[in-house]
């Protein structure tokens, strides 16, 4: 029987490789890990694809589109990079004209710009800081401006910060996420629906963690906690409108977010908890937000969708 800790520079602390504990607090790897990933980290949030080892999946060369958002115009916001790109990209490839919103990662937002374009789609890109209200006015003016419709809203942005105690979450940090998280999405969405016809689709993104916490991610988790609520009352509010509105829930996909939050040591085992035994990549759950977009889910409003790699059964 073999012992050993992950990160042994700092005595066992924060052992990401670490499974079991025996009575003498020694740490049991107990099953291999497959390292997708080597340690990394980033300064900035919500950080940049651009910089990331390997540069996550987000196209599926063998996905058949079937015209399933045809003369659609959606809305994603965080859509220059991770989860938003991939969606991006697929929406374009159901025939979907996109609009990516996004904080200051130009050089992501311009790859995915041009991904979409080569595939003959259309790509509106706007950035800015969506904390503010009258960027999310911008948001729809220059929207209908240019392609007279919202069809589709995709509330992707958000920050997380890792932090290893309630003590260590700054009043200015908690406002942060907050505004970040919920309140940006509660400024789109209204702003967004008075253009929303019946047959369109909200999808806001929420966590695994709201649903099974996550200690170093305090504010994080209940921001993403708001969004369930944000999604099944507006839900109930909207049906009658058959505007729907339904949330999806990721596992641990490999994203700018992971390395722009956590320290590098937790990088290689990241995902290593789910039944899988590996975190996703974008592609992965692109098509779930397709599906939820489109009329193949027009009967699906007020729901949670989960997609973990088995980690969560929800």
């Amino acid at each position: 029987m073999n012992y050993k800790y992950y990160n042994s520079n700092n005595n066992g602390q924060d052992d990401y490789g670490l499974k079991c504990v025996n009575d003498k607090g020694y740490g049991l790897i107990c099953k291999k890990y497959r390292i997708e990933f080597p340690e990394q980290h980033q300064d900035t949030q919500p950080g940049m694809e651009y910089l990331m080892t390997p540069r996550p999946i987000f196209n599926n060369p063998y996905y058949r589109p079937a015209q399933k958002l045809m003369n659609k115009v959606a809305i994603i916001t965080g859509g220059d990079s991770g989860i938003g790109r991939a969606v991006a990209v697929g929406f374009a490839k159901e025939g979907a004209t996109v609009v990516i919103v996004y904080y200051n990662e130009h050089r992501d937002a311009e790859e995915t710009k041009k991904f979409i374009e080569r595939l003959g789609g259309r790509c509106l890109l706007i950035h800015g800081d969506i904390k503010d209200c009258s960027f999310c006015d911008k948001i729809v003016d220059e929207t209908i401006r240019n392609f007279g419709k919202i069809d589709i809203l995709v509330n992707n942005a958000g920050v997380q910060y890792q932090q290893k105690s309630l003590l260590d979450i700054s009043d200015e940090q908690f406002d942060l996420t907050m505004r970040t998280n919920i309140y940006s999405m509660f400024y789109l969405t209204k702003r967004a629906l008075k253009y929303m016809l019946p047959c369109s689709s909200i999808i806001n993104v929420t966590s695994i963690t709201t649903f099974q916490g996550e200690p170093e991610l305090i504010d994080y988790v209940t921001s993403k906690g708001a969004i369930v609520g944000f999604t099944r009352s507006l839900a109930t509010n909207l049906a009658s409108k058959n505007i729907r509105v339904n949330a999806v829930s990721p596992g641990v996909f490999w994203t700018p977010l992971q390395p722009a939050c956590w320290e590098k040591q937790k990088i290689p085992t990241l995902g290593s908890d789910a039944p899988m035994g590996r975190a996703g990549h974008p592609y992965e759950i692109a098509p779930l937000f397709i599906y939820l977009a489109s009329d193949d889910s027009s009967y699906v409003t007020g729901q949670v969708m989960h997609i973990n790699g088995g980690q969560y059964k929800g």
